[in-house]
């Protein structure tokens, strides 16, 4: 069922770099994938689009989707991380688990059911770029006006073919220390650094009330901490980067407005947009795969899951773990193992009328 030909696919991905933004030569491998097998697609900058067959605008909407840029390559690489390497029974390569393996396992699935006739949902792919490093816009959530409205999602991303039924949102913000500026050879009592352990502290020990069933407790994490430029002058301000992970009791906007008012420093939130999201654990889609022994859990990661407000799940070969690091690999059964859960889930949900 297309297993070969997805690790060759996944192969050839490896060989052509594709950072984020840059990733118009992986897209066009993606291409050939689609016109080897005669489905008509489409390309928005360098995500590549396609509905299956017999699309019927009085069904619903389910959305197949993970991404084909990566994240530069690890400092720690050893091996050559465009040269898909098979050893051990294992497929080495930069992003052969984040999230190369999910992505070709949901085309070859895409390409199973694209002739298939009188499917419960219409279904369409979308292999994305730039979901590494959003910065550009220029992805999934940039690609969704253009689609009809989407009903369901699957997002593919390494979690051992598990079902992240809830995921968490995520703010990121850039906040400030304010102080007085001075030489450092005279006193002063407004110094910024000297505030910086209060501040640690206030983050450190500050909690949200509503804890989430599926993804526990808001979590709050201090990343960054930039101050000065030379020795002997003490700066205006000290700049922090707080990464704020949100569980599915609050939007965003509500995390903003609580901080805003609580926190003991000036905080600029970067975007309200990456909402938690979640399905319900009764869904039938989930149902279909708890009938086939795969466990469900909250996930704590972003992914591009966040760019879509219908009902989803994150489901795909691979281990969260491996992502981003050195000599990244991905078991090939891995992958075949995936095409045929992903087969069965799919067949179950959707041969029988979504119920």
């Amino acid at each position: 069922m297309y297993k070969k030909e997805a690790l060759n696919l996944l192969q050839d991905l490896i060989r052509i770099p594709s950072f984020s933004g840059k990733e118009d030569k992986t897209g066009d491998r993606i291409e050939k994938w689609f016109e080897e097998y005669t489905i008509p697609y489409k390309r928005i900058d360098n995500n590549i689009i396609s509905f299956n067959k017999y699309y019927d605008d009085k069904k619903p909407l389910l959305l197949l989707n993970s991404h084909h840029d990566t994240v530069k390559p690890n400092e720690a690489y050893t091996l050559d991380p465009f040269e898909p390497i098979v050893k051990d029974k294992k497929l080495y390569g930069l992003g052969s688990n984040d999230a190369g393996g999910c992505l070709v396992s949901l085309i070859a699935v895409f390409t199973y059911f694209y002739n298939q006739k009188d499917l419960a949902y219409n279904i369409v792919i979308v292999a994305s770029a730039e979901e590494e490093d959003s910065r550009g816009g220029k992805n999934l959530k940039s690609v969704i006006p253009h689609l009809p409205k989407i009903d369901l999602a699957i997002v593919g991303e390494p979690t051992l073919m598990n079902l992240a039924i809830a995921e968490k949102g995520l703010v990121v913000f850039d906040a400030e220390i304010e102080g007085t500026p001075s030489h450092a050879a005279h006193p002063n009592n407004n110094n910024a650094i000297l505030k910086v352990p209060e501040v640690l502290n206030w983050f450190a020990n500050f909690s949200f009330d509503k804890v989430s069933d599926i993804l526990g407790e808001v979590k709050i994490t201090v990343t960054q901490i930039n101050a000065g430029s030379q020795h002997n002058v003490i700066p205006a301000k000290v700049h922090l980067v707080i990464d704020v992970r949100v569980n599915d009791c609050y939007s965003n906007a509500e995390i903003n407005e609580i901080l805003q008012k609580n926190a003991p420093c000036k905080l600029t939130p970067r975007t309200l947009d990456f909402n938690s999201s979640s399905i319900p654990k009764n869904h039938p889609l989930v149902l279909s795969g708890i009938d086939l022994g795969r466990k469900t859990y909250g996930s704590p990661t972003l992914s591009d899951q966040a760019s879509v407000s219908c009902p989803s799940v994150k489901l795909g070969p691979g281990d969260s773990l491996r992502s981003h690091s050195a000599n990244e690999f991905i078991y090939i059964q891995e992958i075949e193992d995936a095409i045929d859960i992903y087969t069965q889930i799919l067949s179950s949900f959707l041969l029988n009328n979504g119920k």
